[in-house]
């Protein structure tokens, strides 16, 4: 018995943690997986892990069992199997209220969501402790035992931090994801419970599983959102991933859905957005031409919408994209037309990548930013110090950034960053929208020189159209500066601080009207 009992407490860890880790999953899909997100899962999970613990202890020595230890994780493993699917109407009505922006609704949601996991967090934290008070024979072994069933329990939730996250949400999803862990763990409570209980003991819960099953075939093609126009969706390691078609438009949203990460028509290239802004950065530059590019890349490449712009407008030249997620570079060669010959993929994280990249661009964009998801290993003086070590001598580094009405704190933070690091910054906002992109020249430069090469392009009939349009929105919209403050480093980039903060004043200042 005592050897089943480390299996049992190893299953339960495992389970525990990827309860967590599918809990995030299934929350992120609406409500995003932002630090604020990922801190409520994680302080309420431990908060019903403690509520264990304490409960645990007192009926282990009240019925101290191998009957009672099973039934409780019977009923801790079936709730845990239940719990994506009860959710499911909950996270529904948040995604309507999401799309409409609807606070009230979102905060509801969220903390019905969370309540959900009360119940079977609480019962499979009780295991430990009562797995110590049936393994306890010698007082004089008990620190000898707790610390080893302690030990397995943290090993085999070790295996349960890597396994959803790696393996099953990936290759079959969040909600069963939840099911097979649960379905495992209500397994080893029914062997359990027929090996060191009785036969009828195990059969007064064999219902449990059939229940799970059936309830998952119920629901088995429904669809995670049922947002309109919604053509396809997918999770991965790091993104729940949507297409949606809205009057010929192909969009591609991550997550909650909020933010547009690319777009795609088959009949215009011009959207209005922060991706064709990337065209424009070396015009900056005296006297500079449309030939003079000759090598681009792409951080936070997504879809492709910025690749296909510039092949469209520089031509069949070298495109570099990193991508960190290998679904979304597959979804936008399905759905984006992502299949320019020039455009060269690198899957993997866009630092890295271009630090190891051995080429040099004359355009490097950023578009890996959209608050509250910031990388802060892509907003440092390191980081801008790479971007400046691969660009010719010309060369233009642009980010998109956000900003909010009244705060611009993340813009003059990363612009007095990026000004250590190049000579000029220029910072220009898009129209209708929370983009606010960020120029830093290898050179110093002007914004007259801007001007005078748009007057050049403007009478050069071989100008590409969407090239003009990009260069007459920056000019019109950029801004007269910025105001030093913090620099970003790799040691103190208080990224989250900021932008946590930024984002909280903007909805509850009542300002999210303005997206609407």
């Amino acid at each position: 018995m005592k050897r089943y009992l480390l299996f049992t407490v190893f299953v339960s860890g495992m389970t525990t943690l990827a309860a967590e880790l599918a809990a995030a999953r299934l929350i992120g899909n609406v409500f995003g997986t932002s630090n604020l997100v990922w801190a409520s899962i994680i302080g309420l999970i431990l908060i019903y892990l403690s509520a264990g613990y304490f409960l645990g202890g007192r009926w282990a020595d009240k019925d101290p069992t191998p009957a009672a230890l099973y039934r409780v994780l019977a009923w801790g493993a079936f709730t845990l199997g239940l719990v994506p699917y009860i959710a499911g109407p909950v996270l529904r009505s948040a995604a309507t209220a999401f799309e409409g922006l609807q606070v009230g609704i979102l905060a509801g949601s969220f903390v019905a969501v969370l309540i959900l996991f009360i119940v079977p967090v609480t019962l499979l934290g009780m295991i430990s402790p009562f797995a110590i008070r049936l393994s306890v024979d010698d007082p004089k072994n008990a620190g000898v035992t707790s610390g080893t069933i302690y030990a397995v329990s943290t090993l085999g939730s070790f295996i349960g931090t890597f396994l959803p996250v790696l393996v099953t949400i990936p290759a079959i999803g969040t909600r069963l994801t939840f099911l097979v862990f649960s379905l495992f763990l209500l397994s080893v409570a029914l062997v359990g419970l027929g090996k060191f209980a009785s036969r009828s003991e195990m059969l007064k819960h064999a219902w449990m599983p059939v229940i799970l099953v059936a309830v998952a075939l119920l629901f088995a093609n429904q669809a995670i959102k049922s947002t309109p126009g919604q053509v396809y969706e997918t999770e991965s390691a790091y993104n729940y991933i949507q297409v949606q078609e809205i009057n010929g438009f192909t969009l591609l949203r991550l997550n909650e859905g909020q933010g547009v990460h690319s777009m795609y028509h088959p009949d215009t290239l011009h959207y209005g957005g922060p991706w064709e802004q990337f065209l424009v950065g070396p015009y900056f530059n005296a006297d500079y031409q449309p030939a003079d590019v000759k090598r681009i890349a792409i951080v936070g490449l997504a879809a492709g919408t910025a690749a296909r712009q510039a092949t469209a407008v520089y031509g069949g030249i070298p495109i570099d994209g990193f991508e960190i997620d290998p679904k979304i570079v597959e979804v936008g060669r399905k759905y984006f037309e992502m299949t320019m010959p020039n455009l060269n993929v690198h899957v993997g994280d866009g630092r890295l990548g271009l630090d190891q990249s051995r080429y040099q661009y004359d355009i490097i964009g950023v578009d890996a930013y959209r608050p509250p998801y910031i990388p802060a290993h892509m907003t440092t003086q390191e980081f801008f110090e790479v971007c400046a070590s691969h660009l010719t001598e010309t060369g233009v580094l642009t980010i998109n950034a956000a900003s909010v009405p009244g705060d611009r704190r993340l813009i003059n933070g990363l612009a007095t960053t990026m000004r250590t690091v190049f000579p000029s910054v220029h910072i220009m906002d898009i129209p209708g929208t929370l983009n606010t992109m960020i120029f830093a020249t290898k050179q110093p430069t002007t914004p007259e020189n801007f001007a005078g090469n748009l007057v050049v392009l403007s009478m050069d009939t071989n100008t590409h159209p969407l090239l003009l349009t990009a260069m007459q929105t920056t000019f019109a919209s950029l801004q007269p500066g910025y105001e030093t403050t913090i620099v970003f480093t790799d040691d103190r980039a208080p990224i989250e601080w900021i932008v946590n903060d930024m984002v909280i004043r903007f909805v509850v200042g009542g300002q999210v009207e303005i997206l609407q």
